[in-house]
Formats: structure tokens, sequence, C-alpha cells
């Protein structure tokens, strides 16, 4: 699943390629975004905005409809010049939205919605603004206490609820727990409101700095990098547990563990020295 900068920073190039321009080609294949097409037609209005939300991302057209497309794990925006080569075979297409400049695609997106403004309001799955780490009105105490409620939930587990705190993904769980020293197995209830505003902050400032790291003004299709939390310039070095099992603690020395955690099965990395269980006993991994 795409991390939330990913997201965002699709949602940066794409508002650079089609906000403030009319749409001259709107197709899909799927048939409720064919069927709304066909009752109020896309081409001819603009693009009035587009935007992330958590793992979410909103164009906005000036007829009043918001297209919310989610891309689970496999789904991507790419951002084209006309005649340019597609860097993914046509089948894989499921929106095509075009301009005089540029052809946006999006290829294997799972989910595709059209709404009102209403009915974006009420849908709970795509997050609030303000719990989003990357948006300006982020409410850090609104989300503090929308995390303590979960409290017999593991922290790596309520880390990845969108509707709890939008934008971290399975990278930065594990890189959060670390440089806050929590152990992403450990239960909520136990841990203080300190370390769970430490958790909050680290979120801000882990996924911040991945967003604004080679943003710039460009119009690119964005096919993933390293992500970085610690502070080293080499390229090898670039996180402190994420995809290291077995690897040497960049901290401690002690062997670096993974497993699965969770419903959705996601793996979870950590030092069992740096990131000790409150009570004191050990997880196996």
């Amino acid at each position: 699943m795409p991390e939330g900068d990913t997201i965002f920073r699709t949602a940066r190039s794409m508002g650079r390629a089609l906000m403030g321009k009319p749409v001259t080609v709107f197709r899909s294949t799927y048939p409720l975004l064919t069927r709304f097409n066909d009752d109020s037609p896309i081409a001819g209005q603009l693009v009035e905005h587009v935007e992330s939300r958590g793992k979410w991302l909103l164009i906005q057209f000036s007829g009043g409809a918001t297209l919310a497309t989610h891309m689970l794990m496999n789904g991507s925006w790419h951002i084209y010049r006309h005649g340019e080569r597609w860097q993914q075979p046509r089948f894989n297409m499921r929106i095509v939205i075009e301009n005089s400049d540029f052809v946006t695609v999006g290829f294997k997106v799972p989910v595709a919605e059209m709404h009102t403004p209403q009915s974006l309001d009420r849908d709970k799955r795509i997050p609030r603004t303000d719990i989003d780490v990357l948006r300006p009105d982020f409410d850090a105490t609104r989300v503090i206490d929308r995390i303590a409620a979960h409290a017999l939930e593991e922290i790596g587990d309520v880390l990845l609820h969108q509707e709890v705190i939008a934008g971290v993904g399975n990278v930065f769980k594990s890189e959060i727990c670390f440089v806050t020293g929590i152990n992403p197995f450990c239960k909520v209830v136990a841990l203080t409101r300190e370390q769970i505003a430490a958790a909050v902050a680290a979120a801000q400032k882990l996924v911040g700095a991945n967003v604004l790291v080679d943003s710039g003004n460009t119009i690119v299709t964005f096919g993933g990098r390293h992500r970085r939390t610690t502070h080293e310039t080499d390229p090898g070095a670039s996180l402190w547990v994420y995809g290291r099992t077995g690897d040497p603690c960049r901290r401690c020395g002690e062997r670096i563990r993974r497993r699965i955690q969770g419903p959705d099965a996601r793996v979870t990395f950590w030092c069992q020295q740096c990131q000790p269980m409150p009570d004191g006993s050990s997880v196996d991994g």
C-alpha cells in the first residue's frame, strides 16, 4: 500500500498538471463512473482542486463532483504528455483524465467513486483533514485522544488506522515506534499520554520530512524511492529497522526482528533492546 507521502506527492504533481484547466477527455472502465459521466459530463469542467487525505486522492471538478480514489496495494496515477508512451499496458488503465497539455491515467485503481459535497462529508472512510499528518490543520491533541481510545489494541496496528491518524503507512509505522522507543506490540493502554504524543510528533516529523525531500515543483509520475528516517547520507542506511531483519541495530547492535502483526498481516520490524515492552516481557520475532 502506498504511504501517505507518496499520495501527497502524487496529488501535488496531478494538481500542477490538472488544476485550472478544462478537462477535454474523461473515461473509465468502471460502469458507475461511466454512468456519472454520461449524466453529468466531466469534459468541459475545470479541475478546481486535487488533494490527498491519508491514502485517498481527491479530484474536485467545477460541476461540484469529487472523484475519490484509493490505491490499496497496486494502484497508481501516472502523468504523461500527449503522445508519450505509457509505463503500464493499456489493459491496466481504469481512469483517464485529459486536458490540452497532459494525460493522467489511473492504473489498477481498485477504489474509485464520485461524490457530492454532502456524500463526501458523510463518508467515514475518507479521513478528515485535521487527522492527516501532512495537513497544516493537523490536530495533534485530537489524534492523541483517538489513539488513546484504542486502549486494548497494539500501537503498531493503531498507527495504521487511517480514521485515527491518516498518512502513516507500514514503513513509517515501524520507524515511528523505533525512534520513540516504543515496542510496536505494546497495547495502547500501557503507554503514557506523553509516549503517545511522542509517537504522533514523530509521525508528523518523519512523514513530513519525506515529502519535503526532492518534492520540487515539477510535474512527475512518482514511482517510489527510498524513504529516509535516519540522518545517514548512505542510501543503504536510510531506515532504522524496516526491512532489516537479522541486521544489527544501528543504535545498540542487537539483531533486528521481524513479525507479522494485526488482522491485515502487515510486517513489523523492531529492536528488542531499544524497544522493550513496559512489563519487561519479550516478543518473539
